[in-house]
């Protein structure tokens, strides 16, 4: 079976990977074409003008010249000029092909001319093999394109590497810190996250964000409740998967960690208290938000402590100009107040922006602050007194509990993690 191509307007070593099962060849060569089981490479040289790239469809080439008895194989492939040299060429596989194979361990033990347990050792990164071995097996698993089989991995280890994270709506501040400190933690345990982004505008469920998260090879399950789930109450986590919730309520049969964002507003108004602030005005978030709802709460309290009846609080929607809005009205409205807290930074920056266009200074004439220490990335010489989560420290509890092979009980907790205030100069004495 003597095959024959001529290709003109190609020069250099033309090196071809079909990664496609040929049964016609076991271990066969034929003049300067070979073939070993499923990986077929063949060497020939021309001397016409150089090309960048030749295409094949069916092995057929479709720059100038003739083909005569090619090979009846299903697939186009694509010959792009490799870094070895200018005559190289090497053909992938379009990233649409579905009709090929995936590269086996095989394939790569072929190639690198080693056993199957050398590729996995490898491909594990376990240490025994040695260095120059090592880098065969990798040089062939890149040029064949090789992928671990996470599947199998996790059969031999009864894992996945991956945990689960549910989120509403993964543009807003809360949830992207969320990530952020989880995606640390994952990441000092070797693992991986899987994201899934529940519908904005559906109701949040509980059991719906479980039942597609366990449909998900994840080992734990993270469901991040920026707002009060209707299923709250009766959820019941899936046996056999940890389930942590993400939020300042506590539940009788699910771990649930957070910031504590009551307690961050008892700091901030015990700070404005010493200072000798009482009639201290709060602009909170959107009223469905349960960190909002925690943070009013503790505006609340502390006041109603000191026996001063708390003024009807403002809404924004976390943004800096919904701050600026509802600091504008109160600049124009309430005479009387000495201070403002703002649920978060990005409010509060805003209502300083307002009083100050309003013709007040700040904090001679009016104080402010904020919540979660996150302006120093936008604000240039940043003076907001705020209070600053550890967020890095929340992700290692959700990650811990939500995957009990990294360390935590199985035993339903409720974990709040304190905030820590940051006094900056935003805030001051009340003028008498």
């Amino acid at each position: 079976m003597n095959q024959v191509f001529t290709i003109p307007h190609v020069t250099g070593y033309v090196n071809v990977l079909i990664t496609h099962r040929l049964l016609l060849f076991e271990n066969l060569v034929i003049g300067r074409f070979s073939a070993v089981n499923g990986i077929a490479v063949w060497t020939y040289k021309a001397e016409e003008m150089q090309i960048e790239k030749v295409e094949y469809v069916n092995m057929r080439p479709t720059i100038a010249g003739s083909v005569r008895s090619v090979f009846p194989l299903e697939q186009t492939l694509t010959l792009f000029r490799s870094r070895k040299s200018e005559g190289d060429f090497v053909a992938r596989r379009p990233s649409n092909d579905t009709g090929t194979r995936p590269v086996s361990m095989a394939d790569v033990a072929r190639a690198a001319g080693v056993s199957q347990q050398t590729v996995s050792r490898v491909a594990n990164g376990l240490p025994n093999v040695n260095e120059q071995t090592r880098q065969r097996v990798q040089a062939a698993m890149q040029e064949l394109g090789f992928r671990p089989s996470y599947a199998g991995r996790s059969l031999r280890d009864g894992r996945y590497h991956s945990v689960g994270l549910c989120v509403n709506d993964v543009t807003k501040f809360g949830n992207l810190t969320m990530i952020d400190g989880i995606a640390s933690a994952a990441r000092e345990h070797g693992c991986a996250i899987t994201l899934v982004e529940m519908s904005k505008s559906e109701e949040f469920s509980l059991a719906e964000a479980t039942r597609r998260m366990a449909a998900l090879p994840v080992d734990g399950i993270i469901i991040g409740m920026s707002r009060m789930a209707p299923d709250f109450e009766t959820f019941d986590p899936l046996p056999g998967i940890g389930t942590v919730i993400v939020t300042m309520y506590a539940h009788p049969r699910v771990t649930t960690v957070d910031s504590d964002h009551y307690g961050c507003s008892l700091l901030l108004m015990d700070h404005l208290f010493e200072l000798g602030h009482e009639q201290i005005r709060f602009i909170g978030g959107p009223s469905f938000s349960v960190d909002e709802q925690f943070r009013r709460a503790g505006w609340q309290d502390a006041l109603e402590r000191k026996h001063i009846k708390p003024q009807a609080p403002l809404e924004g929607d976390w943004s800096a100009n919904s701050g600026y809005e509802a600091a504008r009205y109160l600049a124009e409205h309430d005479r009387t107040m000495t201070a403002i807290y703002a649920a978060n930074d990005q409010m509060a920056n805003g209502a300083i922006a307002a009083l100050r266009d309003s013709g007040l200074c700040v904090p001679e004439d009016v104080s402010v602050v904020g919540v979660d220490d996150s302006l120093d990335d936008f604000v240039a010489h940043n003076e907001l007194t705020t209070v600053r989560f550890d967020l890095h420290q929340r992700g290692r509890e959700v990650f811990e509990h939500a995957v009990p092979e990294a360390g935590a009980s199985d035993r339903p907790v409720a974990i709040r993690i304190p905030g820590q205030l940051i006094i900056r100069h935003s805030t001051a004495i009340p003028r008498s």
